[in-house]
């Protein structure tokens, strides 16, 4: 068995079976805010001090929500709004299955979350920097040694360096 189309399947399940809260439908009264950041690298600071315990940046990431330009946790009972200094997931690894039209990319972030890039999931740049759609809006910053694999994937078509995966067409930057 191939270990890599296991792994990659993996990821994908793991995506899949992932229940987040549906954060999008609630509503609740009860607004305010919390010192929480969300630094460039995607970890998070309570009270300026670092949360050490990833699994506890990891549970109030599934919470997170995205209204207009501001970040809220968001609970049945409260919305509170965060400060986050770029986006808040860094997409830490890539991983590949397939090749040509058949090529399919998983990424994942420091968060846990693994998407295939697809047209759901859009890999776009802003400037040079590029960032990945994670879900409802939430954005992902590629990390520079993610973006560089990345690029060694791609080919050139007309000015642009061009990613595909999962049938949808990225472009990279110009060559």
């Amino acid at each position: 068995m191939d270990p890599i189309k296991t792994l990659f399947d993996e990821l994908k399940a793991i995506q899949a079976s992932k229940k987040l809260p549906p954060v999008h439908q609630w509503q609740p009264e009860n607004e305010g805010e919390i010192d929480i950041r969300i630094d460039r690298d995607g970890c998070w600071h309570h009270q300026g001090r670092l949360i050490e315990r990833t699994a506890i940046a990891r549970v109030f990431s599934t919470i997170l929500r995205l209204d207009g330009n501001d970040y809220f946790l968001v609970t049945p009972q409260e919305k509170l709004k965060i400060e986050v200094e770029d986006v808040p997931f860094l997409v830490t690894d890539a991983q590949t299955h397939g090749a040509g039209a058949e090529l399919e990319i998983v990424v994942s972030t420091s968060m846990d979350d693994h998407v295939v890039l697809s047209e759901k999931n859009p890999l776009t740049m802003r400037g040079d920097t590029p960032y990945v759609e994670i879900r409802a809006g939430l954005l992902a910053r590629v990390a520079r040694s993610v973006y560089y694999n990345l690029v060694e994937l791609g080919r050139q078509e007309a000015s642009a360096w061009c990613l595909y995966s999962s049938g949808a067409r990225f472009e990279l930057g110009p060559v």
